[in-house]
């Protein structure tokens, strides 16, 4: 079976999406007090998980957040893009290993926990121990990929012993050398520190993502794939979707606050860098209590080089993506938040029409 005939292709952010898993909500959980929580999500957020750590989400967020996930899929199924779906858990249980024990989260982002490259589904090592069992969700689907042929992998199962966590750790200000809430015990990373351009792959360094993880993607994938990292000028860096995301072949967007374009790899010096306007506030609860950066406003989703699905609240990112040439479809998303990010989080590319290519 050639790779493109496989039902696991996709190779890059922008060709035609065909199948994509959707996150779920239900059963989600409130994470278990750790510093990888604490220390990954905006200060407010922190001191209300540390108050109630471990406890179900209320049902009016899951509610609010659920009415737009349906308005999402529908927009998605509309566009022709068959849509998947992770099995529902119950990530209030309680879990120990030898050496620690937690609840569980959500399934929200499968992009978060898992890489697709090519025909490939790589489980990634997240140091979060409340998603230790996430990927169970996703089993059922990823056995049936595996019987039509899609390749199925898994980097070393880490231990997250207190050893891989920096004691004393505290958020580094402006002008203070970079530090993380994780060092180089083991190797861990997030799939959603990378993004996908073909032979490239792009990453950023972060509070969920070591050098040691980078590393063992870089040997996995062989010489076939290049691996660059970004620098970040975040404080709290964790997943690169918020930071700055390709759009189509030669088009890059960017987060200012975070990307300084001086210091992108020298390959994008031929991209268009299409710098995105500041995130639009949006009043109300769910605001104070979201898990992610208001620069989840750039967590877009591309249904092909010129169809972008993107957040109705974001007026701003609206007009400068029409100004930009693309086609946005506009879809309320913005109390999914708390759960963890927007449509790129929220989903999984699995099929893509397209072949590997090299854009640079």
């Amino acid at each position: 079976m050639e790779q493109r005939d496989c039902v696991v292709n996709s190779h890059n952010e922008w060709d035609p999406l065909e199948e994509v898993i959707v996150g779920r909500l239900e059963g989600a959980n409130i994470p278990s007090y750790h510093p990888t929580v604490t220390f990954n999500v905006p200060p407010a957020t922190a001191k209300l998980y540390r108050m109630v750590a471990g406890r179900k989400f209320p049902s009016f967020m899951i509610q609010l957040a659920q009415k737009e996930l349906d308005e999402f899929i529908r927009i998605l199924e509309g566009e022709g893009v068959v849509v998947r779906r992770p099995d529902v858990q119950n990530f209030h249980a309680k879990y120990r290993t030898p050496l620690w024990a937690s609840r569980g989260f959500c399934v929200a982002c499968p992009r978060d926990l898992f890489l697709v490259v090519g025909n490939e589904i790589i489980e990634t090592p997240s140091c979060w121990r409340s998603r230790f069992f996430e990927p169970y969700a996703y089993r059922r689907l990823f056995k049936e990929y595996f019987l039509k042929g899609a390749k199925w992998s898994a980097a070393p199962t880490p231990e997250l012993s207190d050893d891989l966590y920096e004691e004393g750790y505290t958020i580094p200000r402006e002008g203070e050398p970079m530090r993380y809430v994780i060092n180089e015990f083991e190797p861990v990373f997030d799939a959603a520190d990378f993004f996908r351009c073909g032979r490239d792959l792009f990453v950023t360094r972060s509070n969920v993502t070591n050098q040691w993880g980078i590393e063992w993607l870089r040997r996995h994938l062989g010489s076939q794939y290049r691996i660059h990292e970004i620098e970040s000028r975040c404080r709290q860096p964790m997943h690169i979707d918020s930071t700055l995301l390709p759009l189509a072949p030669g088009k890059l967007l960017v987060n200012p606050d975070y990307i300084d374009v001086s210091r992108l790899p020298s390959i994008f010096k031929s991209w268009d860098l299409l710098v995105a306007p500041r995130p639009d506030p949006v009043p109300g609860l769910m605001s104070k209590v979201s898990a992610c950066s208001p620069w989840t406003s750039i967590n877009v989703l591309m249904l092909d080089e010129k169809r972008v699905i993107v957040d109705k609240s974001q007026v701003s990112l609206i007009k400068a993506l029409k100004n930009w040439g693309f086609q946005p479809i506009e879809c309320a998303f913005f109390n999914y938040g708390p759960f963890g990010g927007s449509f790129h989080c929220a989903t999984l590319d699995i099929r893509r029409r397209g072949t590997l290519q090299t854009y640079f």
